[in-house]
């Protein structure tokens, strides 16, 4: 079991980074809560992994935190809650505000993550609400990630890969870059992908 990476952060193409070990690349997938607080290309990141096993691949997942992993596990015990949907829930919501959406069992709010429907919804209420504090982070307090991307990198269409890649059908992850790119018309890739899903959040 792997339990931690220590190492450069070599790529990050949202929601997939390549973390250099010693010469040695490990894949590992993270939510955009932990992208946003990655340093620039080349530094030093240590996250906090878990090895998902399946009869088809083994897959890496990485938290900044080990509070969001420790988040990750208790979403990926719930039935229906896979690694790809609870990797979408940590994207979309940060532990503060999926507390929050318990609490007050705000289901309109969690149906707007891609493959979460109703009754998915009020199971992981359910499930959450003994398991989770409104104290758990401050929503509101998200860094950036640096800017790494050449300046004619196509910022929109990373952007759009990205949402797409967390469950996003393609012409909603394009409406939600769209409407990111009209607040902030000269956003890089993880500007716009912060704005985009900030709008999906709960007020």
């Amino acid at each position: 079991m792997i339990g931690r990476l220590s190492g450069s952060l070599a790529a990050v193409q949202p929601p997939q980074l390549l973390v250099d070990v010693q010469g040695v690349g490990y894949e590992v997938l993270a939510p955009m809560t932990t992208i946003f607080e990655l340093p620039a290309l080349g530094q030093q990141v240590q996250l906090h992994t878990h090895l998902a096993v399946s009869e088809t691949a083994q897959q890496l997942y990485g938290f900044i935190r080990d509070a969001d992993r420790k988040l990750f596990r208790i979403l990926i015990k719930v039935s229906g809650v896979g690694p790809k949907m609870a990797l979408a829930i940590l994207s979309g919501l940060d532990g503060a505000a999926l507390a929050r959406c318990v609490a007050e069992d705000n289901v309109a709010a969690l149906v707007k993550v891609p493959g979460v429907g109703k009754k998915t919804a009020e199971r992981l209420i359910v499930e959450l609400r003994d398991k989770l504090t409104p104290d758990f982070g401050d929503a509101n307090d998200i860094p950036l990630i640096a800017a790494t991307a050449s300046p004619r990198a196509d910022h929109a269409g990373e952007a759009e890969s990205a949402l797409a890649a967390l469950g996003y059908k393609p012409t909603e992850a394009s409406k939600m870059v769209a409407r990111a790119s009209k607040e902030q018309p000269d956003a890089d890739s993880a500007t716009l992908i912060r704005l985009a899903l900030k709008g999906m959040a709960p007020a």
